[in-house]
């Protein structure tokens, strides 16, 4: 359990050691419950696009206690293909995702930052971390930097 008192399905594991060990599933994407109390495993997808995964946490909504509707923090796991820059071939790294639009309202992303790494500790396996913030931080060159660091 995180110090937030939120904890996580057993889904959010399995769905990761899916993805480590079958490398069917290219990304999951995970969310807070509507109650705020545990998270949950919001989609799971083989599509390779990152364009794609990308829409998908830009887009995402979250409700408020009051029931307002805005910008939704998500953390994801994504399995990251990329090329060394020295040319010696493909890489791939488990890359966790912790997505936190400024525009997002402050108690969610509260409850998102204080979560994280009760996650995070139960997904063995995770290579690289990225925290975002804005759409800029999101696009592929700006992952690839964080995620190609140290590649030999």
């Amino acid at each position: 359990m995180s110090s937030s008192g939120v904890s996580f399905t057993p889904e959010c594991v399995s769905k990761f050691n899916e993805l480590k060990l079958g490398k069917e599933i290219k990304y999951i994407i995970y969310k807070l419950s509507d109650d705020n109390k545990e998270i949950v495993v919001e989609e799971v997808s083989s599509d390779p696009d990152w364009d794609t995964f990308r829409t998908k946490l830009i887009e995402a909504i979250s409700k408020d206690k009051r029931g307002n509707v805005g910008a939704g923090p998500r953390y994801a796991v994504y399995d990251f293909d990329y090329e060394l820059a020295s040319g010696e071939g493909k890489r791939s790294k488990i890359t966790f995702i912790a997505w936190s639009p400024d525009k997002a309202g402050v108690q969610a992303k509260m409850v998102y930052a204080s979560s994280k790494d009760a996650l995070k500790r139960a997904l063995n396996g995770i290579a690289a971390e990225v925290q975002a913030n804005d759409e800029e931080e999101l696009e592929y060159q700006e992952v690839l930097k964080h995620v190609s660091k140290n590649a030999r």
